[in-house]
């Protein structure tokens, strides 16, 4: 989140930071509850990264006006994590259709490592928000390769080291699967030998055509 932090300081004349754990957005309780909560830390590494504004808005400032159940955003949602993630796709949109009309930004920096919700985003403030415009960051990976990630400071040092040899694999398999999609099949097979014990999917997507 810094690296984003630091785009927007650069980019922009006026940087504000929020940190809020949309609860909406999670698909079971035990998810939600465990999520990493830090926010001493957070402020603390906020600060120090010289932005203007800190905002830690509380639920009835951001849903003043309850869940919008009937938001509309881009059938991408039913790919991917959406078809293991039911109305999760929904809720970011909302949250972030409450954020611009409260604080009216010119730019919003998301991070590439959730690419399918960043699409979404993207297409959504599009349509419905003229004048903010949806800024995609480059993945800031660990040393061992995986992506920096409130989740995966849940993970073991055994699960950290298979979520590497995993990234690691498919990073390197990269154009050979892109050549023939038949292989996927096979690269799933790799993957479980690394100590994987479920894999919601393996697909192969232009991005730049899914919306």
């Amino acid at each position: 989140h810094i690296s984003l932090i630091k785009k927007s300081i650069k980019e922009c004349k006026k940087t504000l930071v929020s940190i809020y754990i949309n609860k909406p957005q999670f698909n079971n309780k035990k998810d939600f509850n465990k999520y990493p909560r830090v926010i001493n830390k957070d402020i603390s590494l906020i600060k120090d990264s010289g932005i203007d504004y800190l905002y830690l808005p509380k639920t009835k400032e951001l849903y003043s006006k309850g869940i919008n159940k009937k938001i509309n955003i881009n059938s991408f949602k039913n790919k991917l994590c959406g078809k293991f993630r039911k109305g999760h796709f929904e809720a970011v949109a909302d949250v972030i259709d409450n954020y611009i009309k409260i604080i009216k930004p010119n730019k919003i920096f998301l991070g590439e490592k959730d690419m399918q919700q960043l699409k979404i985003i993207e297409d959504f403030v599009k349509r419905n928000h003229k004048n903010t415009k949806i800024v995609g960051c480059k993945i800031v990976r660990e040393v061992n390769g995986i992506p920096y990630s409130s989740r995966n400071t849940l993970l073991s040092i055994n699960e950290k080291i298979i979520a590497s040899k995993v990234c690691k694999f498919i990073r390197s398999k990269k154009k050979i699967i892109i050549k023939n999609k038949k292989l996927i099949k096979s690269i799933m097979k790799e993957i479980y030998s690394f100590g994987v014990n479920k894999i919601d999917y393996v697909e192969l997507l232009d991005i730049n055509k899914v919306i």
